[in-house]
């Protein structure tokens, strides 16, 4: 790497992830590489580069703890004048959520970037290194800093607000539910904690066994996996009622990926019949998204009124 005094200073965080796994003589992949490994393998760059070792794990196995302790670190960084700039090695299967959790809990003084890979980094067709190096350019820029948490993926730079992951084997993994590049979002900065959020998955003819099971679990908090533009059905709106009753929050997103969500039909279970039975509607949030900002929501003691609002992407107007 070039390194020197007028070049700026990317701080790189390896949490683990496909872009750090190998392939074992099982046939299964895990982390094994470490950030500073990881950078040995790029081309020379003018920019100084510190790698950071704060974990290596599958994304799929990170817990609300592990996603906060990420966005801490990018919050010690964020505080460290001598850092131009901030890129998060992380897993793809999760990555959309711990990137919202950043972007939710810190005002960025300088760019902040994820990315990953879909390919293990002992793999043929290895995108790793293509990704660490764009971002890492990413990061470096200055002009995106007032662009919100970004995720820099196969040749894309996407806003972290409405993210999710599409596809399980191309290189450009990542799309936007709709394109927003950086609404006016809440900043959360209280620590996750112990909150539970729970989300449970609709589907035709599903009863409320599940909604139920998380009350019954201490949830703080539920997100609906809807159908459509986020429906159910009858038994679902009675759920909400006795989660209304019970002072725990129901939000509901749709396991559609793209498009905005309206909380339009009737008949008993729709949308419309979800939200007048106490329910907080989901405009663009997916529901994986949607659990984090319920999660951060909760534990800043939002209102009501202000989490309705953090939904609708944040129409501002109300106080936490």
């Amino acid at each position: 790497m070039t390194a020197g005094k007028t070049n700026p200073l990317v701080a790189v965080i390896a949490t683990g992830g496909t872009i750090a796994s190998e392939r074992a003589d099982n046939g299964a992949s895990k982390p094994s590489l470490t950030g500073e490994s990881l950078l040995s393998l790029l081309p020379d760059m003018p920019v100084m580069l510190r790698p950071i070792e704060l974990m290596a794990k599958d994304s799929a196995s990170l817990t609300l703890a592990d996603m906060q302790e990420i966005s801490d670190r990018v919050g010690d960084l964020l505080d460290d004048a001598d850092v131009s700039g901030i890129v998060v090695l992380h897993g793809t299967d999760a990555m959309e959520e711990t990137a919202l959790l950043v972007h939710l809990q810190h005002e960025l003084n300088k760019p902040v970037l994820f990315t990953g890979a879909q390919f293990t980094a002992d793999h043929p067709k290895a995108d790793g290194p293509a990704n660490l190096t764009a971002a890492i350019a990413a990061a470096a820029d200055q002009a995106n800093m007032g662009r919100g948490v970004l995720v820099c993926f196969g040749g894309r730079l996407l806003p972290a607000w409405g993210l999710y992951k599409y596809s399980s084997d191309v290189v450009d993994a990542f799309r936007q539910a709709r394109p927003i590049d950086n609404p006016a979002s809440p900043r959360l900065a209280t620590s996750l904690g112990k909150v539970r959020v729970d989300m449970v998955a609709i589907y035709p003819g599903c009863d409320s066994v599940h909604v139920d099971a998380s009350l019954r679990a201490g949830a703080d908090g539920i997100v609906l996996a809807a159908l459509g533009s986020g429906n159910a059905n009858s038994r679902l709106v009675e759920a909400v009622k006795r989660c209304e009753s019970a002072g725990v929050p129901v939000v509901v997103s749709s396991r559609v990926p793209d498009g905005l969500l309206m909380s339009s039909y009737g008949g008993g279970g729709g949308g419309h019949d979800l939200v007048e039975a106490g329910a907080i509607h989901s405009s663009t949030l997916r529901p994986g998204q949607a659990r984090i900002l319920l999660a951060a929501l909760i534990a800043s003691g939002a209102t009501a009124e202000f989490t309705a609002q953090a939904f609708d992407d944040f129409n501002p107007g109300a106080t936490v």
